[in-house]
């Protein structure tokens, strides 16, 4: 095989190593995105949707898409509790439910908005 093409075959196997890491990387990193059970919004004094339903050791994504409010999401019960503290607009926060049971998520600044949460 002339030179040339030797050097075209390596650059090819090259590629598809890389080509393959790149796949591989990506394949894990959605796999970590893959980890959140349920995405709860907080737009116009709601969480949407208001309730969810888990399996323990799932994780609940909590985002404040509101333009211009700022929110609190916390829980407070005897089995569990949590408090993601004051959420600029745009924030995410990621919170894994590890008891099974029924919770009520509020918000500390909105007092109407309640998020069920049925972890089984």
């Amino acid at each position: 095989m002339p030179h040339a093409g030797r050097t075209r075959l390596k650059r090819l196997a090259v590629g598809g190593v890389l080509a393959g890491c790149l796949v591989g990387a990506g394949a894990v990193s959605l796999a970590a995105v893959g980890q959140v059970a349920q995405r709860v919004t907080q737009k116009g004094r709601a969480f949407a949707p208001g309730a969810v339903a888990l399996n323990a050791g799932e994780k609940v994504e909590i985002v404040n898409d509101d333009g211009e409010l700022v929110h609190h999401a916390y829980l407070d019960h005897p089995d569990f509790n949590f408090d993601i503290g004051e959420q600029a607009p745009g924030s995410r926060s990621v919170v894994a439910f590890p008891t099974k049971g029924s919770f009520t998520v509020l918000c500390g600044i909105h007092p109407k908005m309640k998020l069920a949460v049925t972890v089984k």
